[in-house]
């Protein structure tokens, strides 16, 4: 079969790469708590996946009494503290597909909601050179699920957003990269994908090779 590689590969990273949600959901409930709030399980899974400043707007509602810049820094801060306590929480298969894909010279971006310093915590942490572009929050104008991040990511690289391959795992996240152009992998982490406009799904990236990435760009290249 013939290999066609994809022009890059795309990677979320909260939930997708590393498995920082729980830390995001402890700092919210935190946040919420000092000013006298209850902040539930369910209020957490809303936002998932979502634009930290949008998300502000929410811990407004409940009560948290700052602007949206300091609620940003204040629950960026907390989830860096617990990185560095906690070490990175590596999702299954990530970063030996990461790795790979570095290997086959497949060039690669962050596409990720978080702010610079928290993306470049996770980024040191890596023990290769992970990433061609980087795209966060604070650089964009509109968040996900807007297809603005990964538009930019694929400018960044100088490649054609429909050649590229998206890993995500929330919901937002695979609206963003579907309505992008891009062929959209959902790998469900705490929230289903089953009714989002996902190219495929898979379980996990435990075992996932460069050879199952190529097979979705040459499967793409062949429906065009």
């Amino acid at each position: 079969m013939t290999t066609r590689l994809p022009a890059a590969v795309l990677w979320d990273m909260d939930g997708t790469i590393v498995d920082t949600e729980p830390y995001w959901m402890a700092a919210e409930e935190e946040l919420v708590g000092s000013f006298g709030g209850t902040w539930t399980h369910e209020d957490a899974m809303r936002l998932v996946g979502s634009g930290l400043w949008e998300s502000a707007r929410i811990f407004q509602e409940h009560g948290v009494d700052l602007d949206a810049d300091a609620i940003v820094a204040w629950l960026t801060e907390r989830v860096r503290e617990q990185l560095n306590e906690f070490g990175l929480p590596w999702r299954p298969g990530a970063r030996e597909l990461l790795e790979a894909l570095r290997e086959a010279s497949v060039p690669t971006a962050l596409v990720t909601m978080s702010v610079r310093s928290m993306a470049d915590d996770v980024i040191a942490a890596i023990p290769f050179h992970a990433f061609d572009a980087i795209v966060t929050g604070d650089s964009v104008d509109n968040a996900k699920p807007h297809p603005e991040p990964y538009l930019v990511a694929a400018a960044e690289l100088g490649v054609d957003i429909a050649d590229c391959v998206a890993f995500e795992d929330s919901p937002t996240g695979v609206a963003s990269a579907a309505a992008a152009g891009a062929i959209t992998v959902g790998v469900p982490n705490i929230l289903p994908l089953d009714e989002t406009p996902a190219t495929v799904l898979w379980s996990s990236l435990d075992g996932r090779t460069v050879a199952d990435v190529a097979a979705l760009a040459l499967s793409r290249k062949a429906s065009a």
